[in-house]
């Protein structure tokens, strides 16, 4: 694979920050892509989750930004909020090299006003919903006539959500004169006229589209309706997962199956639509920082979900459609790793199952082995702290505070997320009590802010 150094077109600026970021050589698709995109080609892009995409649009969008201007000069659209917080999160640390670079998100689930609020004192990068965009043009609150780049991210997504004619209203308002790039993991008819819409003279690019061809492991196995949680429980006493996604079709299903993991032992969180933005926003947080190991979900959650090491995945429902089968599968096996996919497969569902894959193993449940001690206990609890970016607090105050001022041992603190208005921290479950003391004394930048378990 070819380094970053290698890109001509690349300034010095971005070439050391992205050596400090540990992005030596390109991906697959950052390889076939950032050179077209420098020299501003239309493109379809079509890649797997989790090779490398974000990079791939996002190196060439920082790079170009005018800061003297802060009129809107890039808009992303994404499908979820979720995804939209990653891909500004992986842009804000591609863009550390450029000053004043502003990057926001327009979103559902949080207010207007803080939004507008942002829009006025200006930003250069744009990352949103289709929805929430759509109400801002609305109102009028957003100007989209300086737009030189247009990025449609898991752009099939976006279309199974009902977003086509939002979509072409909010590009109906961008310039004519524009750069687009459209990145999808299938290439359906609809994404097919969607590009002829949109796009022009673009180039296709196919880059690892063939998950069979991953490092995905496909099995299934055949078991009764009233047998499925029985049979769900030795598969994780069998397999053994560090983290685990389960998908389930129906809400009440993945919070029947939570429900029924956390009364054996396991650690385990629902993830479906009648939970509130805040409350959705806290169970992917702990599944990602180790607080939750399990994850029972809907697929309002088999994309935008970027969790590293998910060894384990599980159609506890077989899906609807082949693309719904390809995105959940598709959450494991990321970054080069290995990773299992396992069906449940009910009364005539072979047949179906049949028709989203042909590599799949049909074993026997006597071919696992069972290690009933096993439990999927968590290792660690998360803390949040009544303040965030808006307090201007930073992971390096909470890490400090948590090290010197209360003494907990580097190596039982985990992952720290720092919110507009709240900060989140994982701690070991063995320094737990003594954390939780700790917080309610301790200051933190010469501050007390209040905390909590969630």
């Amino acid at each position: 694979m070819s380094r970053f150094d290698t890109i001509t077109k690349l300034s010095e600026q971005i070439i050391e920050n992205l050596n400090q970021l540990d992005y030596e050589t390109m991906t697959p698709i950052q390889e076939a892509t950032i050179p077209l995109l420098l020299d501003r080609k239309d493109i379809i892009a079509q890649a797997k989750t989790g090779s490398g995409k974000t990079a791939a649009f996002g190196i060439p969008t920082v790079d170009s930004i005018d800061t003297t201007s802060y009129n809107p000069q890039a808009l992303i659209l994404s499908p979820t909020r979720e995804l939209a917080d990653q891909v500004a999160k992986e842009l804000r640390r591609l863009a550390r090299y450029r000053e004043n670079l502003k990057i926001i998100t327009l979103c559902g689930g949080t207010a207007m006003a803080p939004q507008i609020s942002s829009l006025n004192r200006g930003a250069h990068i744009i990352i949103g919903t289709p929805g929430r965009l759509q109400d801002h043009l609305s109102r009028e609150t957003i100007e989209l006539k300086e737009i030189k780049k247009l990025v449609l991210d898991e752009a099939d997504r976006m279309l199974d959500m009902g977003f086509y004619d939002e979509i072409k209203k909010i590009i109906s308002n961008l310039p004519r004169d524009r750069h687009s790039m459209l990145f999808s993991a299938t290439y359906p008819t609809n994404i097919e006229k969607l590009a002829k819409e949109i796009l022009k003279e673009p180039t296709m690019i196919e880059v690892d589209t063939i998950l069979r061809d991953s490092a995905i492991e496909e099995l299934a196995f055949e078991v009764s309706h009233d047998s499925k949680q029985d049979t769900l429980l030795s598969i994780l006493k069998s397999y053994k997962p560090q983290r685990a996604i389960l998908f389930c079709n129906t809400k009440a299903e993945t919070i029947e199956v939570a429900d029924f993991l956390q009364d054996r032992g396991f650690s385990a969180s629902d993830l479906q639509g009648d939970l509130d933005q805040r409350e959705r926003n806290e169970t992917l947080l702990k599944f990602a920082n180790g607080s939750t190991r399990v994850l029972a979900a809907t697929d309002v959650a088999s994309r935008g979900l970027d969790v590293k090491d998910i060894s384990l995945v599980i159609n506890y429902d077989i899906p609807y459609k082949s693309d719904t089968y390809t995105h959940r599968i598709g959450r494991t096996a990321r970054a080069g790793r290995d990773g299992i996919a396992i069906t449940l497969l009910t009364h005539r569902g072979r047949e179906k199952l049949q028709e989203f894959s042909t590599e799949i193993k049909y074993l026997s449940l006597s071919k696992l082995r069972v290690d009933n001690r096993y439990s999927m206990e968590a290792d660690y609890t998360t803390i949040s702290i009544s303040g965030g970016k808006k307090s201007k607090l930073r992971p390096g105050d909470i890490l400090g505070t948590l090290i010197k001022e209360i003494g907990i041992p580097v190596e039982h603190i985990g992952k720290i997320d720092i919110f507009e208005f709240f900060s989140y921290v994982a701690i070991k479950n063995r320094s737990l009590s003594k954390a939780v003391d700790g917080l309610k004394k301790a200051k933190i930048k010469k501050r007390k802010f209040k905390s909590w378990i969630i």
